[in-house]
């Protein structure tokens, strides 16, 4: 609807000569002003200098009869045109959204493109950061805001698992005698090697050391240490991604790219790179961007190199890609600018495809440091960990047949709505009472919303309530003015790179529906307009399970 009002004014400016118009149609936040309003009016009344109330009646005049589904029009303020729709469009969505079903919000507006997705891309060796954590969270929710625009979506995940890093676990191994079987384990040896390279000396000379060893694969004690220790992390990673609803097409590793990105770098160096104090850089400047470092003075591939080696096994294992999103921390965003621009000269096939790096904030909490089993560290583990021992308290209030299942759901839709509910790129305080309540802004609270419109259902059809014939009331709910925005939040939320649409927007949702469910009998068979309440809130459940979705969270069907 919000398009067609758009190209019905679009033609109307034509036929007044009017061109060059920036305008918006969007929805006021007062409905009393109708379900659109629009500025047109007041954009090209000052372009032409003309007075913009007497444009706006003009532009209404011509639009009359015009756009299906619009009532009336009226001109308000200094010139805004407010558009009300028809009592039968409302009525129309709510049976569209039950038509649908899991297919309601969706729409074909990226239906031909195949988009690789790259997050989450772990440091092995440790415990998953939180970072990480933040990552995977908001690159799913992109992921699925794809596959919902009707796109071939290839999820990707880039662990690291060869470098300075490893090294330092590999050399806190050794030190420690810790078991590399054990992830704990791991963290702590890593801790260990960290502490030592930065204290300098001898034990940082013998981390370098290891690091030559580990990139030749010349010593077998060395690589057996490094082969265990990306065991025992991927297997957690993947414990801990099955949990938050993730899986993977492709995986692949820095230690593949290691060598292509290095070789690509040598056999170009002199033309696009240059040496430069015994490394091998790319400078930047000529691009307006900064010089960095691909090679190092010892001739091992730098993170860039590897970037570079990581975009061939991409485009050789999806060669029909039309856009290759990165979704990782905010602080690389001049790193990528440097690592695309060195790129798309290596690769001038690239083209108009799109290279894009999406930010993520910090996380921090309200109320300091988490206890987990590795000690007062905020890890990505031990934040997921003390949500689900808290989330174990609330399921067993439950009326849930599975109260472990619920546990989990419960903590994960926590955990993702805090994240989601700020804007990509933004740092995230992380609030864990809040996240867990059953009321206001959490994710529980809108799967028990969810929840309690299926309880109603059954309770409906305990009532023996008809579902026809269906009577209407003569002015459509407040809830169905919100209920058919949801395909444009959708669409929004992928083109503006911002899950937090749909966070606000199921909120909103969730909140009107209990003020109406407050407000309104339901399973009334007395009731003539029981079967369409009825039908409303089905379609409100319907949206909510899909928009978590959305989000990366399940709908419980009990709580």
């Amino acid at each position: 609807m919000q398009d067609t009002i758009r190209q019905a004014i679009i033609e109307v400016l034509q036929e007044l000569d009017i061109d060059g118009v920036d305008f918006v149609v969007e929805h006021p936040a007062d409905l009393s002003h109708g379900d659109y309003a629009c500025n047109v009016a007041m954009a090209a009344a000052k372009k032409l200098g003309k007075n913009p109330r007497e444009l706006a009646e003009t532009i209404v005049e011509k639009l009359e009869g015009k756009i299906e589904c619009v009532e009336k029009m009226d001109v308000a303020g200094p010139g805004f045109i407010n558009f009300f729709l028809t009592r039968d469009f409302f009525k129309e969505e709510v049976e569209r959204a039950l038509k649908l079903g899991d297919d309601w919000g969706k729409n074909t507006e990226e239906k031909g493109e195949t988009v690789l997705i790259e997050y989450t891309s772990p440091n092995l060796f440790k415990p998953l950061h939180v970072g990480n954590l933040v990552g995977n969270i908001i690159g799913e929710s992109l992921t699925r805001l794809y596959e919902f625009a009707g796109a071939d979506v290839k999820r990707m995940n880039y662990p690291s698992d060869i470098g300075l890093p490893v090294a330092k676990a590999v050399w806190g191994l050794q030190k420690t005698g810790n078991d590399p079987t054990d992830i704990i384990s791991l963290g702590e040896a890593y801790r260990t090697g960290n502490a030592a390279y930065e204290a300098g000396g001898a034990e940082k000379d013998e981390i370098v050391f290891i690091n030559q060893k580990l990139y030749a694969g010349s010593d077998e004690e060395l690589s057996a240490l490094r082969i265990a220790g990306i065991k025992t992390s991927k297997d957690r990673i993947n414990e801990l991604c099955a949990m938050l609803g993730t899986h993977f097409d492709t995986e692949i590793f820095e230690s593949e790219a290691s060598g292509p990105g290095a070789d690509i770098v040598r056999d170009n160096t002199g033309d696009l790179f240059e040496e430069s104090e015994g490394a091998v850089v790319y400078s930047g400047e000529k691009s307006g961007l900064h010089t960095r470092v691909f090679l190092n003075s010892k001739g091992l591939p730098t993170y860039e190199a590897k970037d570079v080696g990581h975009f061939t096994l991409k485009n050789a294992a999806y060669p029909n890609w039309t856009q290759s999103i990165i979704v990782t921390g905010g602080e690389q965003a001049e790193y990528f600018k440097v690592v695309f621009s060195a790129l798309k000269e290596l690769f001038p096939q690239i083209g108009n495809r799109t290279l894009e790096h999406i930010p993520t904030g910090f996380l921090a909490l309200t109320t300091g440091k988490m206890s987990s089993r590795s000690g007062n560290v905020l890890t990505g583990e031990s934040l997921l960990e003390e949500l689900v021992v808290s989330a174990h308290k609330r399921a067993e209030e439950s009326r849930s047949d599975d109260v472990d299942a619920l546990t989990q759901e419960v903590a994960v839709a926590a955990l993702k709505y805090q994240i989601l509910r700020h804007g990509v790129g933004s740092n995230i305080i992380f609030d864990k009472e809040k996240s867990l309540s059953f009321e206001g802004d959490s994710g529980p609270y809108l799967q028990y919303t969810h929840a309690r419109i299926l309880s109603v259902l059954d309770k409906v059809t305990e009532a023996g309530v008809d579902k026809l014939p269906v009577v209407l009331p003569q002015e459509p709910y407040v809830l169905e003015k919100v209920l058919y925005r949801f395909p444009e939040v959708i669409s929004d939320a992928r083109t503006e790179r911002a899950p937090q649409k749909v966070v606000t927007y199921l909120t909103e949702l969730a909140s009107m529906y209990n003020s109406f469910y407050a407000a309104e009998k339901i399973a009334d068979p007395s009731d003539e307009f029981a079967p369409y309440k009825a039908a409303l809130s089905q379609a409100v459940a319907q949206t909510l399970k899909n928009g978590l979705w959305v989000l990366g969270i399940k709908a419980p069907e009990k709580m």
